[in-house]
């Protein structure tokens, strides 16, 4: 068992250097466990390959305007409670909007609003539920059983996809492609067919029933990149942790004895580190570490068998406004979601600048850059026929092929926990076991839950993860809610 000594740096010789602690990957897994580190008198240092730090949540430079473009847009909801104490912690924050109202817009055109009434959870969206104008009376009743059986069949039958189970309880093509289809393929990033039913009931129970406050969504109000980049950036240089961009790792070195030794970068240049947390997509674990004479390796088995699902971002500027609302999801189109970061974040104010977001976006893959353009437009412009009359004057589509894990039928079983077998190493990313689906939450909560390793192990033990949204009362009996008692992942071992 490693002990965390070495000669001082400084002039005090009474006083041993802080321990040394090497984040590899600067996405919000890695962004939250350096902040979650900060302050507790530990050398942190943040390696980040590409050029700007936020991974996933992250921007690009258009060159036509020199601005940032977000990769994809990324919305919060207030259930992720984790998302909301790293905004807060980091000062960040102030950059978005909440919005208490989720528009839907028909396949017809017509326009609907979800906020929560004034009766208590669970039945806090019911009036809304009723107004839907794009379901019948009868898709409603179908749909309202459907949720009482999430509640007493949630188990599903081994390797069930969520699109059987709801098959199996009542619900037909209209109910699934419009109402729970609308819902989930945008939250999780994975179709019904292929979804895992866990991940659909968890989606269902913290964001729309358990509390009145969790459905609401939280908007970035600039671009991701001036969120987790800059102002990111920023906030953990004033905090002593070393960022190194444009810094690409060749691997992770461990000693004989089981325990993290060092990190090698592409350059040759070798990092000594107490602690390592690995923050990189599940498909790059691999490539982190040299498998010993035996073949044995710290990377998990288990995550070759993790698939990726895409997303599909358009990106359309044009010279009038042509969508009347900040935001919008749409039902029984190819697009699902549309951002008006016009209104938004104020771009574009002599136009009007849309994001257009398809989940799941598998059918969008290999296809030419134009055609989806044009599969984007045509929509548009049959909900909002001031689309066909405005011009365009530019575009961009954005194909995400490994934007989330796939939350297939059996996925947690594949997910490792932060902590490793090898003393000292933790992975973090949204696709470790954090309870929660392919998220922003998700990452935040892998990187919480890899800094609680990293002071349990120094002695410092702390709990960083913050407890879900309290579900109200009624809620709680009906549901059937049990409170989840948590620990720190693996043994606590101590490197003091």
């Amino acid at each position: 068992m490693k002990t965390v000594t070495h000669l001082p740096t400084s002039v005090n010789f009474d006083r041993p250097a802080p321990p040394r602690v090497v984040i590899v990957g600067g996405g919000l897994a890695g962004l939250a466990a350096a902040a979650a580190l900060t302050g507790h008198d530990l050398q942190i240092t943040l390696l980040e390959s590409r050029p700007r730090l936020g991974g996933r949540a992250g921007s690009f430079v258009d060159p036509a305007s020199g601005e940032l473009v977000d990769n994809c847009q990324h919305v919060g909801m207030a259930c992720c409670v984790n998302l909301i104490d790293f905004c807060e912690r980091v000062g960040v924050a102030d950059l978005f909007k909440r919005d208490p109202v989720i528009v839907f817009v028909g396949p017809d055109g017509r326009v609907s609003k979800m906020s929560a009434g004034r009766i208590p959870a669970p039945f806090h969206l019911t009036a809304s539920m009723l107004k839907l104008s794009f379901l019948t009376f009868l898709d409603k009743l179908r749909i309202a059983y459907g949720m009482a059986r999430l509640r007493f069949d949630a188990a599903g039958k081994p390797g069930e996809t969520f699109e059987s189970w709801l098959k199996r309880h009542a619900q037909n093509d209209r109910t699934i492609e419009r109402f729970w289809g609308s819902v989930l393929v945008s939250a999780l990033n994975e179709r019904l067919d292929r979804m895992d039913i866990f991940h659909a009931r968890k989606v269902f129970f913290e964001g729309f029933l358990e509390n009145r406050q969790g459905y609401a969504l939280d908007i970035p109000a600039a671009p991701l990149g001036e969120i987790y980049g800059v102002r990111m950036e920023e906030w953990l240089a004033r905090r002593g942790v070393e960022v190194r961009l444009k810094t690409g790792v060749k691997r992770v070195e461990i000693d004989h004895e089981s325990s993290v030794q060092s990190v090698i970068l592409r350059s040759g240049e070798r990092l000594e580190a107490d602690f390592v947390i690995v923050s990189v997509p599940f498909d790059r674990i691999a490539d982190m570490f040299q498998a010993d004479a035996n073949g044995n390796s710290p990377a998990p088995k288990s995550i070759e068998s993790i698939e990726a699902s895409p997303i599909t971002g358009v990106h359309l500027w044009f010279d009038k406004p042509v969508f009347p609302f900040a935001h919008a999801a749409i039902v029984g189109k190819t697009i699902q979601w549309v951002f008006n970061h016009t209104e938004l974040q104020g771009r574009e104010p002599a136009g009007q600048y849309l994001q257009v977001v398809i989940s799941a976006s598998y059918d969008l893959v290999g296809r030419d850059n134009e055609s989806i353009k044009d599969l984007v437009l045509q929509e548009l412009s049959e909900l909002w026929p001031e689309a066909s009359g405005a011009s365009l004057k530019r575009y961009r589509v954005v194909i995400e092929h490994g934007a989330t894990f796939a939350v297939r039928p059996g996925i947690e079983a594949l997910r490792p926990p932060q902590r490793t077998a090898v003393d000292g190493l933790f992975f973090a990313g949204d696709w470790t076991d954090t309870g929660w689906p392919a998220t922003m939450e998700g990452a935040v909560r892998s990187g919480y839950l890899a800094a609680e390793g990293v002071l349990d192990d120094l002695g410092r033990a702390r709990r960083l993860l913050k407890p879900d949204l309290p579900a109200g009362a009624l809620a709680r009996f009906l549901l059937g809610r049990k409170p989840v008692n948590r620990t720190i992942p693996g043994e606590s071992r101590s490197k003091l």
